[in-house]
């Protein structure tokens, strides 16, 4: 299985707030051990980094800069989006075709918007996906805690079965590369 590893949005604006995202910290440890474990088997990892002009995530600036803690190794790939959607105006698909891969295991922030829009959207292009159940997380909303947003996405997803290539929710420590 030709795999991936992508990290979405765990930058500095969005991981340095207050009040951080639900279980940030341990979130961001959690993304370093699977990225470790994927450099080892030699897996790709993808920081992708949303941007947005006249915000924080303004591209380049500080809270743009991948969050503190996160360990990204020289070799990594990154990409650039706009939209919740990783794929969309991005080179993240040619980028995968150049590398063969056909699984992604998807971590990172935020679980209802970029980590569900991307899953999904990885599904309908035909990728395989194990989603880290305990390495996406997301701030507290007036409708649910981020604790309860993940777990949500986490049953919710690998429901989804009429896009044809399954979804998983796995804890991180025992996904293998």
């Amino acid at each position: 299985m030709n795999a991936a590893l992508l990290v979405i949005d765990v930058q500095a604006a969005l991981f340095d707030s207050n009040p951080p995202p639900d279980d940030g910290a341990a979130v961001v440890e959690r993304i370093n051990a699977l990225a470790e474990r994927a450099r080892a088997a030699r897996v790709p990892v993808i920081y992708i980094q949303h941007e947005r002009e006249g915000t924080p995530l303004a591209h380049g600036s500080p809270g743009w800069s991948l969050a503190p803690g996160l360990q990204p190794a020289e070799a990594d790939a990154r990409v650039r989006k706009s939209t919740p959607d990783s794929f969309l105006n991005t080179r993240l698909e040619p980028l995968l075709q150049e590398l063969d891969i056909r699984h992604l295991v998807i971590c990172g922030y935020a679980s209802e918007f970029c980590v569900d829009t991307t899953t999904r959207r990885a599904l309908g292009l035909g990728y395989t996906v194990t989603l880290a159940a305990d390495a996406h997380t997301t701030h507290d909303k007036p409708h649910a805690s981020g604790a309860q947003i993940r777990a949500h996405e986490n049953a919710t997803l690998p429901d989804l079965t009429s896009f044809g290539p399954p979804a998983r929710a796995v804890p991180a420590a025992q996904i293998a590369f």
